[in-house]
């Protein structure tokens, strides 16, 4: 069957399904193995606020789409019968994927911090840089036009393939939302690798398409088991690697631009955040709950109807970055248009614009709230010392309370009113009540959670402090199970943290 360009439509063999359907299998089978487990290692718990999946769930999803993954790369040289030996191309792949994805299991298991996990991302991607994945001269998708890159092969080939994962990783912030686009993004590299002429990374596609697909059966709302970073970060750099070894290991070609519009509404939510917290003074790997699929769900929407409308996105930018291929790139202007597009609507009818008319306006605002912020951080880097050098808990309290009046906070019962709740430590979460009955709740949530380390800093030293309200986290849970929560989020309904 051809399409109407003259195009053969690859349409999938019986050994390629019969592929996909056993990684669907195994992958569902082994995540059930590990949930029937039951190990407190690897687990999120509610903390209150970002967090309000209501009950502890594992975050080793990763590792049941790993090991699928894994026994697919045993196959794969016996599936693919013709062309160069399977192993002699593909070690490099493997190799670092298996980094990849130790760094985020270890960070599932005991958060290593963001500068541990990326120098281990960048020495995952020299590896495949090394053994020549590299992305060298860039080519016009239309004319042809070739620009060699020289030194700048380097950074731009670890940029790409240290991105990716962490593209996948932010937006892993709801049930299903990276599993998903995990899952189209896998099926279009496929596609990719059918007009390639590869049959390893169509083969390698569809396992790993087909491990998503099992993950997918326990992740969907509400779920029983999360990808965790070793998840995201194994499908971002699986797509990424697959992406760059389609690309005829050098020349950018349809290959990557596929890719790159088929991930507009991750870049396009990455874009935003990176925006938002640089104008708000926020570090840019502080999680928060402001991304696409948490402003859906204020304008209304469940969570599967939420999940529904981005993965509809996702599917039509695949689609979109298809053409490219079936074009020879002649409608890579159009694909990116209709990415730019989308991103404006997104911006107004998401919130992130309230007018374009008083955007100047909106930018003072959030500067002066970043002012604020600012304040607020110096009076917690007051009481970090503080917990640290006060001869007594009278001495402490006496500062904190001082600074809670004047970074907007009461002291009497914090329910009595408006109040927020932030972690603190591993096990507490504290609630805090708002002088302000109409303050902008996120604002004083990040307020609150400047303060918070200096809390834990004090517990270590002092059990109790006086007029702080704490609670444990499993009363989170405990209460989760019954119909009115004992602390309501501060945020958007959201599954777990990202970034």
């Amino acid at each position: 069957m051809k399409s109407l360009l003259g195009f053969q439509i690859p349409i999938p063999s019986a050994h390629l399904c019969a592929v996909f359907a056993v990684s669907v299998a195994l992958c569902t089978g082994l995540t059930w193995l590990l949930l029937r487990r039951q190990t407190k290692l690897g687990t999120d718990r509610p903390d209150g606020g970002r967090k309000a999946h209501g009950r502890v769930v594992s975050r080793l999803g990763g590792l049941p789409i790993f090991i699928t993954m894994v026994a697919g790369l045993i196959y794969a040289p016996f599936g693919v019968r013709h062309g160069e030996p399977f192993i002699d191309n593909w070690w490099p792949i493997i190799l670092s994927t298996c980094i990849i994805f130790s760094i985020g299991l270890a960070d599932d298991l005991k958060p290593l911090g963001a500068r541990v996990k990326l120098v281990g991302q960048l020495a995952a991607a020299g590896i495949l840089f090394a053994a020549g994945y590299s992305i060298d001269v860039l080519t016009h998708p239309t004319r042809g036009d070739q620009f060699a890159l020289g030194w700048l092969s380097l950074p731009v080939t670890l940029f790409w393939l240290v991105s990716i994962p962490n593209i996948i990783n932010l937006i892993d912030g709801m049930d299903g939302l990276a599993g998903g686009f995990g899952l189209f993004l896998c099926l279009t590299l496929g596609v990719v690798g059918h007009f390639a002429g590869m049959p390893d990374v169509v083969i390698m596609s569809a396992v790993m398409a087909g491990a998503i697909l099992g993950f997918l059966f326990f992740n969907f709302p509400p779920a029983k088991i999360f990808l965790g970073d070793g998840g995201a970060y194994l499908i971002g750099f699986f797509i990424a690697a697959l992406a760059l070894a389609s690309s005829h290991k050098g020349t950018i070609v349809a290959a990557l631009l596929v890719i790159v519009i088929a991930l507009g509404v991750p870049i396009l939510d990455t874009s935003f955040a990176i925006m938002r917290r640089a104008i708000r003074g926020v570090p840019l790997f502080k999680a928060d709950a402001e991304h696409i699929h948490h402003r859906l769900i204020l304008l209304g929407y469940s969570n599967e109807q939420a999940l529904l409308v981005l993965y509809i996105t996702c599917a039509i930018l695949s689609v979109g970055g298809i053409t490219i291929l079936l074009t020879r790139g002649m409608t890579t202007v159009i694909a990116g248009a209709a990415v730019a597009v989308i991103g404006l609507i997104a911006a107004r009818y998401l919130g992130y614009i309230k007018s374009w008319s008083t955007i100047r306006s909106q930018i003072r605002h959030a500067l002066s709230n970043r002012r604020d912020l600012e304040y607020v951080r110096a009076y917690a880097r007051v009481l970090d010392m503080e917990a640290l050098r006060a001869a007594s808990l009278e001495e402490f309290v006496a500062i904190l309370h001082q600074a809670l009046d004047r970074c907007g906070f009461r002291r009497d019962d914090p329910l009595a009113g408006r109040f927020i709740s932030v972690p603190v430590g591993q096990d507490l979460v504290w609630i805090a009540g708002m002088k302000d009955r109409h303050a902008d709740k996120n604002l004083a949530r990040r307020h609150l959670e400047a303060l918070s380390e200096a809390i834990a800093i004090a517990l270590e030293r002092w059990p109790e402090l006086p007029g702080i309200k704490l609670i444990h986290r499993d009363s989170l849970v405990e209460e989760s199970s019954k119909t009115q929560p004992l602390v309501p989020a501060v945020a958007p309904p959201t599954n777990h943290a990202q970034v």
